[in-house]
């Protein structure tokens, strides 16, 4: 019963960060000639773009910083963009623009691409893990509530 209860406070998905190159962003990638390919990182961010290939899915998204439990802070200035490769198929109504993910992997590669009428350079990561973090909740509805009112106990 306490591993359960203990499993319930995890947060994150807490990747292995020992053989990663934690100080390396996405932006750093794109403006260097060799684009750091076969660094390993653990990088995170939001989704802008999700699109299935014949046996991957590519995922655009705007990195930013992480914090401890490896999740992006949104709240900070983001890190430039870049595509994951995972292998298989991500259902793209879950894995949707605004939605935040960790991704580890390999770098593989830079490649050139558009945002929106702009040349983007963006690197490109081999995911060997991802971790799509849960939608938070309405804000609207997570408000603290205050309700009076008059209790009427009926007796038969």
């Amino acid at each position: 019963m306490v591993a359960l209860g203990l499993a319930g406070c995890a947060t994150g998905p807490q990747f292995d960060t020992r053989d990663t190159l934690s100080a390396l962003t996405p932006s750093q990638v794109a403006l260097s000639e060799e684009g750091a390919a076969g660094a390993r990182v653990v990088w995170g961010g939001m989704i802008v773009n999700t699109r299935n290939l014949e046996q991957a899915t590519q995922v655009e998204i705007l990195a930013y910083p992480l914090d401890r439990q490896q999740r992006p802070r949104t709240d900070r200035t983001q890190q430039g963009r870049f595509m994951a490769r995972v292998p298989g198929y991500l259902e793209s109504v879950d894995y949707s623009p605004g939605r935040l993910l960790t991704v580890t992997g390999r770098l593989e590669k830079v490649v050139t691409g558009q945002v929106g009428d702009t040349p983007y350079r963006y690197p490109v990561m081999a995911v060997d893990n991802d971790y799509l973090w849960p939608q938070e909740a309405d804000p609207v509805n997570t408000r603290p509530r205050f309700n009076i009112g008059i209790g009427v106990i009926l007796s038969n």
